[in-house]
């Protein structure tokens, strides 16, 4: 019964230390910055600097949802799947036509949310990161894919 009393307190411990979830800054100097109007594809693909930013970007803001590492634990969508569809492509140009598919469909998750029957399962975080840290996040996961391109 002691046992049982104490991983309660535990489990009730660690639920209300989570707290509230405030978004972090992400620092973004000494990345291109890419102006107002946001790219349609990701201009960081590749970028060394930017998927170190984006790490940080990452376990900062997203972690506590998608997993660490983008390994989830079942409460939001596993982002190193999000464009195994477009791994298994044999067409250069499909596989292209794919990527910038899935860059939109991030793009405007991670801007404007995503909610269901009123409730918000992703908040949006235009206004919070601009478009050199969103867009450094998706170079970050572009290196946990969970199949190579």
């Amino acid at each position: 019964m002691l046992l049982a009393a104490a991983l309660g307190m535990a489990c009730a411990t660690l639920a209300w230390s989570h707290g509230d979830v405030t978004p972090q800054a992400v620092d973004t100097a000494g990345l291109p910055e890419l102006g107002k109007e946001w790219r349609a594809e990701n201009p960081y693909r590749g970028n060394a600097s930017a998927v170190k930013i984006g790490t940080s970007a990452y376990n900062q803001n997203c972690a506590r949802c998608h997993g660490i590492e983008a390994i989830s634990g079942g409460i939001a969508p596993d982002l190193r799947k999000i464009d195994n569809d477009c791994a298994s492509l044999k067409d250069a140009p499909k596989k292209a036509a794919c990527l910038k598919e899935i860059d939109d469909y991030f793009l405007t998750t991670v801007r404007h949310g995503r909610t269901r029957n009123g409730a918000v399962y992703m908040p949006p975080f235009e206004g919070v990161m601009n478009q050199e840290a969103i867009w450094s996040i998706k170079a970050y996961l572009e290196t946990r894919r969970d199949k190579p391109m």
